[in-house]
């Protein structure tokens, strides 16, 4: 069975995104330093995104993931950029009840509950499933996430896109991993209880 796994950069205060949304990585409290993109291209080169994989002279299939989900704020963040797959080498699910159309064919768009979908997923051959956000979708799909691989920067906002966007639902997770870089960034990893 494949595990879901929320990997994402956040502050603190838990916000994965400033309060307008948008591309956090541009944002001050979200910096993108050597160590970090160092760390990401050699263990985690799948999320990376396109862009960045050719700049970086990265090719080939994941080490960790296959499959990507997205939520659809999270999704017209590359849209808004003129990209329509940001992660053509995964399989790319978009989560959305107003898209009608994809934008790429090789984008999938999934209306169903994600819940089930992410159950149906986690249940084929395969490495495992990476969500990347948003905050709404992260919520929904909590009862169903495995691990959290939290790229935790030094910087708190106050407000902004929480990394879990929605009504009260506690779920216990334990720490299993901690890696502070030089730059500051620590990496923190937890499985479900």
């Amino acid at each position: 069975m494949r595990s879901l796994v929320y990997m994402v950069a956040v502050t603190l205060d838990g916000f994965i995104a400033g309060p307008a949304g948008g591309d956090p990585s541009g944002e001050s409290f979200f910096p993108l330093p050597q160590d970090l993109i160092e760390v990401l291209a050699t263990e985690y080169p799948e999320t990376l995104p396109r862009p960045a994989r050719e700049a970086m002279g990265i090719d080939g299939p994941g080490k960790h993931f296959d499959t990507v989900l997205e939520g659809r704020s999270s999704y017209e963040v590359g849209l808004a950029a003129g990209i329509t797959n940001a992660y053509p080498h995964l399989r790319h699910v978009v989560f959305s009840t107003t898209m009608e159309q994809s934008p790429d064919p090789t984008v999938e768009l999934v209306a169903a509950d994600p819940l089930e979908t992410a159950r149906g997923l986690k249940a084929e051959d395969g490495l495992d499933i990476w969500l990347v956000g948003g905050g709404k979708l992260a919520h929904a799909l909590l009862p169903e996430i495995d691990r959290l691989i939290l790229k935790q920067h030094a910087s708190v906002i106050g407000s902004g896109v929480p990394m879990f966007d929605g009504p009260f639902q506690a779920r216990l997770f334990r720490p299993t991993d901690l890696r502070e870089l030089e730059s500051g960034v620590r990496i923190l990893s937890f499985e479900s209880r």
